[in-house]
């Protein structure tokens, strides 16, 4: 990421050199080690330059670093697994990014989205997996698009089907397990990367980039 990506480094010596140093943090907390596998949703700040980037999908699927204010990198959204209840009785929740969570908000349920403090490591607000809310999705070949779910088929026995129409109005469909849920309704609680979630066919590619080149001449 250092090297390739923000092209601080140009060889793996700089790397361990830059990290060794712990100007690196990922969601909140000093990362040194160089291998570090960091995520979608992770925060990344480097406190040398006081920059702050969120690991998301560009419109094509690749992952992203983008840019954000340091008041959105205090917290990140996470996915819930599962909701159960633990040794004693104990209520508590699963993120698909490791974490557990004891005694949370009884009306959160899988596939739900949780808003996570990085500081103190609590749930501040969730968001519900629900009809009419803008999401992302995660997998498949429709990774990186950002639309509104539309309707949800059931199957049992078998994966849950999302209908989701972008803001173009396009309407596409994919399983349940690729879609998370980044905002209330059609407001987003994150900033979303360069493209807003789009994906364009090969011919608006082509006309987009005929533009740009007749701008610049």
């Amino acid at each position: 990421m250092l090297r390739n990506r923000l092209k601080y480094a140009l060889t793996y010596r700089e790397v361990v050199a830059i990290v060794m140093q712990r100007l690196i943090s990922i969601d909140g907390k000093v990362r040194t080690d160089k291998c570090y596998p960091a995520g979608f949703m992770d925060v990344i700040s480097i406190a040398k330059t006081n920059e702050n980037f969120r690991l998301l999908y560009d419109n094509k699927g690749r992952f992203t670093l983008h840019n954000i204010s340091a008041e959105e990198a205090k917290y990140k959204l996470c996915k819930v697994r599962s909701a159960q209840f633990g040794d004693k009785g104990v209520p508590h929740i699963t993120t698909f990014d490791g974490r557990t969570i004891r005694y949370p908000d009884p009306l959160i349920k899988a596939n739900d989205t949780v808003k996570i403090n990085l500081e103190t490591g609590k749930v501040v607000e969730f968001i519900k997996f629900d009809i009419g809310n803008i999401v992302m999705v995660t997998g498949g070949r429709n990774r990186g698009r950002i639309g509104v779910i539309q309707h949800r088929e059931k199957h049992k026995g078998s994966f849950d089907i999302i209908h989701v129409t972008d803001s173009t109005g396009q309407q596409f469909a994919t399983r349940m397990g690729n879609v998370f849920t980044v905002g209330q309704g059609t407001k987003p609680w994150i900033t979303l990367p360069r493209g807003k979630g789009i994906k364009l066919s090969i011919v608006e590619e082509a006309k987009k980039r005929t533009q740009a080149l007749k701008a610049a001449a």
